[in-house]
């Protein structure tokens, strides 16, 4: 952030402030980043710190509530089948039946929070860039509630570093942490939250002494010549001792944090959005557009990439659609025969991109649960497909889900038969659904049963 760190220039400097990081008499730190001396930053003190924390507590509030949502978006109740996640015992306890109303909600949730915690990336090093001498102070325990405070400030640290880096691999698709993504970043993120509860209870008063006693307009009017370290405020053990002369102002580091949020924004909105301005979203995963034409909009996966044969896929495929005592086998020209229906509906994907709105169209849901004998309102369905290999080889989807007549078991998109990339022969499509949740190339359907 500042080049001034470490440095020992010999210009004149301003007086040195008393350091809330003072060693105790006969204890002196060894050499190196425990001294506070070392930390030479004029920049650094309660002031910036506060500022980015104030953004950071907004930004992760919503990045929590929105991870939440979809967690619950994925319907972990509908276990095993939507094994996604282990059983959480009693932090499942705000779990509810996922709308399908309005049909982008699921774009909009995973896509905020997705952008969200990429664009917070500058914040949050900035952060830990202010406050990193704290993290050497020196001795490391003092007490044992000094050695709770730092516990917390361990779990506060690498939590947020853990939550970023896993969200961020999993944006790329880069699934190489042991275990799944899914239960590492669920309690993960139930770790930080508590970590930063505790660390905002006890640093609130601070915050809000710092953000009173220095002026936003101010500081942002005030050049690098007249940019001086803050007074010292005992306890916070930022503002360095010995400090070098600014080689950058506040004004300017603020300046450059934001700029790099505005960048990383614009190179990620845009795999939310979608349309002309996917173009635009350069960290999106590359590689997964299967060309123009009707079926040209991003997959995960392709047909290749699951193990799904010719054979699964060719003519002699059927559609088993049954309930408890009943059972019907329908060849795909069968399907075509039955009412068909049009829905405009995007596919969003935990990772944070979207298609867009695409013209699907096909059976309802309710339809098929009506050919076995279920009116009115049918139960939930557990959908197998022919998938050989990865996960999420079935589903389950709620009555509510089932119901609503935008539900399609799809065959065609666009006006044109689904590619084979794209779920041929047929697939599901329900709005505000995880996209892995819309099973391709899919085999049965089994109404009142979720496994």
């Amino acid at each position: 952030m500042d080049a001034s760190d470490h440095g020992d220039d010999s210009r004149a400097r301003p007086p040195a402030p008393r350091s809330g990081l003072r060693a105790a008499p006969g204890k002196r730190p060894p050499p190196g980043p425990t001294r506070p001396e070392f930390w030479r930053s004029p920049l650094r003190g309660p002031w910036l710190t506060s500022v980015f924390g104030l953004i950071l507590l907004g930004g992760i509030i919503v990045l929590f509530v929105t991870g939440l949502l979809s967690y619950v978006a994925y319907n972990p109740g509908l276990s095993p089948v939507n094994d996604t996640k282990t059983d959480v015992g009693w932090l499942d306890f705000y779990l509810f039946s996922w709308p399908t109303s309005p049909s982008w909600l699921y774009r909009l949730t995973q896509g905020v929070h997705v952008t969200l915690g990429i664009v917070l990336i500058p914040v949050l090093l900035a952060k830990l860039w202010s406050v990193i001498p704290k993290l050497f102070t020196w001795p490391p325990l003092r007490s044992p509630s000094h050695a709770i405070e730092r516990l917390s400030l361990l779990l506060l640290v690498g939590g947020a570093l853990f939550e970023f880096v896993t969200g961020i691999l999993d944006t790329q698709l880069h699934y190489i942490f042991p275990g799944s993504f899914y239960t590492l970043h669920f309690y993960g993120a139930w770790v930080f939250i508590g970590a930063f509860v505790v660390h905002i209870a006890f640093r609130i008063p601070v915050m809000w002494r710092a953000l009173r006693n220095r002026r936003l307009r101010t500081e942002l009017r005030t050049p690098l010549a007249r940019t001086e370290p803050e007074p010292s405020d005992e306890g916070t053990g930022l503002v360095s001792p010995r400090p070098a002369p600014a080689t950058m102002s506040r004004r300017g580091a603020l300046g450059m944090v934001g700029a790099g949020s505005l960048v990383l924004l614009a190179v990620t909105a845009g795999q939310s959005i979608g349309g002309s301005l996917r173009g635009t979203a350069l960290l999106a995963p590359h590689g997964r557009d299967p060309g123009p034409g009707p079926n040209g909009f991003q997959i995960n996966k392709t047909a290749a990439g699951v193990g799904i044969r010719a054979r699964d896929i060719s003519d002699a495929w059927r559609l088993t659609v049954r309930t408890e005592g009943r059972e019907m086998v329908l060849t795909r020209e069968q399907v075509l025969e039955l009412p068909q229906h049009t829905a405009a509906l995007p596919i969003a994907c935990v990772e944070g991109w979207s298609t867009g709105e695409q013209q699907w169209s096909g059976v309802r849901l309710a339809t098929l649960a009506a050919l076995v004998g279920l009116r009115g309102s049918p139960p939930g369905v557990f959908v197998e497909s022919a998938q050989r290999s990865g996960s999420f080889r079935s589903a389950a989807l709620r009555d509510n889900q089932v119901r609503d007549s935008e539900s399609l078991l799809a065959l065609r998109v666009n006006g044109a038969d689904l590619s084979p990339d794209h779920g041929y022969p047929a697939r599901i499509i329900v709005p505000a659904n995880p996209g892995v949740h819309n099973t391709k190339w899919v085999t049965r359907l089994t109404f009142g049963a979720t496994s």
